[in-house]
């Protein structure tokens, strides 16, 4: 009402009332569940990644019946068939991962009194096996969230369909989909048999407890590029159809229409962040005390004995990482900037002198929702997902990288110091007794 009226006093000749459904769009029932299920491209482009969570115990969510009359189209219980059998791989996985991480931490205590640098490696192998235990606590805990992320992405693209005229098109997703899922387990073996050849401690069976944790970094991963992608082609096909709107019979309405579709973009943008927000948190967590731990280890063992196969299999670690949170980094920010910054670039050159007076306002309102609701992916209010987390990690990293090289270049000058007094005393001592041996002679 409170649009109408202002519509009203700028040109109440030429304005049409339309009513609030109007605005919104079509209004989708429980007995759209078929229709939903239908024009849902998203999931049925990455149903694979999804099924892969499922087996891996990563995240049991489940899809309804296609008959099921219900707008919920994907939902999470904890007692559901999937969630029973997320706890049966679960326990399974965590025998083998609770021996591997008892020996490596027996190793590190027995090892407690050797150099610091042969002690620092049972640290890095340990922090890698920290995600599979935070996993009921990271990824389980908010399967609901991510319940209601899914139903966004299938009821969005129905909407879409009904407003717009034309579907969501994912050119590509499906395969890309399947290569990812099949990627993810080939770069696990890579990276964690390279260690085993690598590595001198690093046993064969122990690469078993790592192989689905490694796997499992690597679906996530997989999962961020994918949404990401899709905001941006949703972005790309909303933007498209922006021009046939002003040309449409009623603008400012097709206007009002766009801006909710936009909005609700945005939203689904900031749910992501919410639904994963433990999970790509512990993330850059692991990811970021793995990284420095590593590049301490590896720098540390080239100064005093030069480069050797564990250095390298530590700068395999490190690659590995980093190239993880730039590419989660990098394309949240590509996804901003195609559903914010260019879509509003297209608002500001809509030519506002060929429209109508209310398809103007409409214009203003559509940069103001712009403005209020930015697409941003917020991890729960802890940080923003963007190029500036990225250089974050690498300039706190190289901080501590600092410090630690410091303690480590103060011991070595120790170190040289003190083994010089060895060798002077040694000498000292050798001259003054050779005089009381000639007179012993004598």
């Amino acid at each position: 009402m409170r649009k109408r009226n202002m519509f009203e006093k700028i040109d109440g000749g030429d304005i049409k009332a339309y009513q609030e459904k109007d605005i919104y769009g079509p209004q989708i029932k429980d007995k759209d569940g078929e229709l939903l299920d239908q024009h849902d491209s998203f999931y049925i482009t990455t149903k694979s990644l999804l099924v892969l969570f499922q087996i891996m115990g990563v995240m049991p969510i489940m899809r309804v019946h296609r008959q099921t009359q219900t707008t919920k189209r994907t939902t999470y219980n904890w007692i559901s068939k999937a969630t029973l059998w997320a706890y049966l791989v679960w326990s399974l996985e965590s025998i083998i991962v609770v021996k591997v991480g008892s020996e490596r931490l027996a190793n590190f205590q027995q090892n407690s009194n050797k150099r610091f640098d042969e002690v620092i490696y049972n640290i890095i192998f340990l922090s890698i096996l920290i995600p599979h235990f935070l996993l009921p606590i990271a990824s389980w805990r908010h399967g609901s969230e991510v319940a209601i992320f899914k139903n966004m992405w299938t009821h969005y693209q129905l909407k879409y369909l009904k407003i717009t005229g034309t579907p969501i098109v994912f050119p590509n997703l499906y395969s890309l989909t399947w290569g990812l899922c099949i990627f993810s387990w080939a770069l696990s073996f890579a990276v964690i048999l390279s260690q085993n050849y690598l590595q001198d401690d690093f046993e064969l069976w122990h690469s078993f407890a790592y192989y689905h944790i490694i796997a499992m970094l690597d679906g996530f991963c997989s999962l961020w590029y994918i949404n990401c992608n899709a905001f941006g082609t949703a972005s790309k096909g909303l933007a498209k159809n922006l021009h046939k709107a002003l040309e449409a019979e009623h603008p400012a309405l097709k206007l009002a229409q766009f801006r909710h579709l936009w909005v609700d973009l945005s939203h689904m943008m900031q749910q992501l962040g919410r639904a994963y927000s433990n999970m790509y948190g512990i993330y850059c967590m692991v990811i970021f005390f793995t990284t420095t731990i590593s590049l301490y280890g590896s720098l540390s063992e080239i100064l005093e004995h030069g480069l050797s196969y564990k250095e390298m299999g530590l700068f395999v670690i490190v690659g590995y990482c980093m190239t993880l949170l730039f590419i989660i980094c990098n394309e949240a920010y590509h996804a901003t900037r195609k559903v914010g910054l260019e879509f509003q670039m297209r608002l500001l050159n809509v030519n506002l002198g060929a429209i109508d007076r209310s398809t103007q306002r409409e214009v203003e309102m559509f940069l103001v929702a712009i403005a209020k609701n930015p697409p941003i992916m917020n991890l729960d209010g802890f940080t923003n997902i963007n190029r500036e987390l990225f250089t974050a990690n690498i300039s706190f990293m190289s901080t501590y990288l600092i410090v630690l090289m410091q303690f480590k270049l103060t011991l070595l000058r120790h170190g040289t110091k003190v083994v010089k007094k060895i060798v002077s005393t040694i000498f000292n001592t050798s001259t003054t007794l050779a005089p009381d041996d000639e007179e012993y002679d004598e």
